[in-house]
């Protein structure tokens, strides 16, 4: 099994692709748009709102804190995830930095 070099590329091509991991499944990108859209503090709702198990959810938002595009607030014997804020913007200016550089050309 081959070994990922990412050594080899440089720090921002590493965390463009780390914060793409966010995006990378249809479950966190669900999980993201309901805390947009409920803009507060969700606890154990989240597992009510997507058809997956608990267990799932956990697994999913772990994914979504380690990159920090949500944040957590231990209140035992919960953890309020909202967004991130200052990683959001962040991952707006990776992706709109990155798919601004597209011009229209002939190739193709």
């Amino acid at each position: 099994m081959g070994v990922t070099k990412t050594e080899v590329f440089t720090a921002e091509q590493n965390r463009i692709a780390e914060l793409a991991k966010a995006f990378a499944h249809p479950a966190r990108v669900a999980i993201l748009q309901h805390l947009v859209a409920t803009k507060s503090c969700i606890c154990g709702e989240l597992v009510d709102e997507l058809p997956l198990s608990q267990a799932t959810v956990s697994q999913h938002l772990k994914e979504l804190s380690r990159i920090g595009i949500i944040k957590g607030n231990v209140q035992p014997p919960r953890v309020c995830y909202c967004i991130n804020e200052s990683v959001w913007e962040e991952a707006k200016a990776a992706f709109g930095g990155l798919l601004a550089t597209f011009t229209v050309n002939e190739c193709c």
